[in-house]
């Protein structure tokens, strides 16, 4: 039995894995605000400010200091939380995701249900029938899927499902007069929190084409994965001697190879979770739903720079601390990678 020590130890290590990408994240970040043309200063005063303003702000932000100590001044700045002030909203940028970030997690959530729900039936059956009819229609679906651009997708079924059936929305989060009271930012939360079951139905037919877009992105990726690990198992040595026992293909299927061949699934859904609030930037944006995509695409074409840098900030902050929660469930749920990654230590 591993130790506690082990556990520790590997507990320690991804900690500090994860410390080191975020302070080289900073430090991109950093040099990515230096790099900027223009002044620091006059951008975080606003363009009207007076140039007693603009020095006011220089001092206040420590602008007037060597770069080395901006350097230090602003690692500490972060590790308080300080992401900037956006100099359109005039807030804390940490303040301004903080209002948005409910609406971005609610999308991720809905496309990553709809991700597994849609990719891993499909990948264990195509796995199944390797070689037949349905496995290669679904390869050639996830290679022209996979290839297509998240706008181009969007506006398609934007036009197809919204304009010409008119089945779902085409844009917003809620119709006019069935919005439940804002608690969480999520409508769909908010929406059962006030016992509003229209407001719920009516925020689940906005969100049902946008996430649709998020998972098609992702989904191709999972069934490729799952398929591609599922067949390895079903090559191996432990399924011959199962098949040898008399078990049915399904038992077989289900209660052999589908456990072992999920882990790389759950590594890579782990991924995906976080890249899919960067990926929510174009999706957002085209279907106008409120969240961190479409902050930032506002940031960036109102050209606030330090609403850009900090989202790029929190978000790379977010996928960090995914992949973290990944890697400790992988220890918890494969006895395989445990042994690996902590040892053979025992107690």
């Amino acid at each position: 039995m591993l130790s506690l020590r082990a556990y520790t130890w590997f507990l320690a290590r991804r900690l500090g894995l994860v410390i080191l990408t975020l302070w080289g994240l900073a430090t991109l970040v950093f040099l990515m605000i230096k790099m900027m043309p223009g002044d620091e200063a006059q951008m975080a005063a606003g363009p009207d400010a007076s140039p007693a303003q603009i020095e006011a702000v220089r001092e206040r932000l420590g602008l007037d200091a060597p770069v080395i100590i901006q350097y230090f001044k602003f690692l500490g700045r972060l590790l308080h939380g300080d992401l900037g002030t956006s100099i359109v909203t005039l807030q804390p940028v940490l303040s301004d995701l903080e209002r948005v970030l409910p609406s971005t997690l609610e999308l991720v959530f809905f496309a990553m249900v709809l991700n597994l729900l849609v990719a891993i039936p499909v990948g264990i059956i195509a796995a199944y029938r390797q070689g037949g009819v349905f496995d290669m229609i679904c390869r050639v679906g996830a290679s022209m899927l996979g290839g297509m651009p998240a706008f181009w997708l969007a506006l398609v079924l934007q036009y197809v499902m919204g304009s010409v059936w008119r089945v779902v929305p085409i844009s917003g989060q809620q119709r006019f007069g069935v919005s439940s009271p804002n608690v969480t930012g999520a409508p769909t939360l908010d929406a059962i929190l006030a016992g509003n079951f229209t407001g719920f139905t009516d925020a689940l037919h906005h969100i049902i084409l946008p996430a649709s877009v998020l998972a098609a992105l992702f989904a191709t990726q999972i069934f490729r994965t799952l398929r591609a690990s599922l067949l390895g198992v079903l090559r191996s040595d432990f399924i011959v001697a199962v098949r040898a026992k008399g078990a049915s293909s399904r038992h077989m299927l289900v209660r052999h190879a589908l456990p072992n061949s999920i882990n790389p699934v759950l590594t890579l859904s782990g991924t995906q979770a976080g890249a899919m609030i960067g990926s929510a930037v174009l999706v957002e944006t085209v279907f106008a739903r409120r969240g961190i995509g479409a902050y930032m695409f506002e940031a960036v074409a109102q050209k606030d720079s330090f609403a850009v840098l900090g989202s790029v900030m929190f978000i790379g902050t977010v996928v960090c601390l995914v992949n973290l929660v990944v890697d400790l469930l992988q220890i918890l749920v494969d006895p395989r990678i445990r042994a690996s990654q902590l040892g053979s230590q025992t107690q």
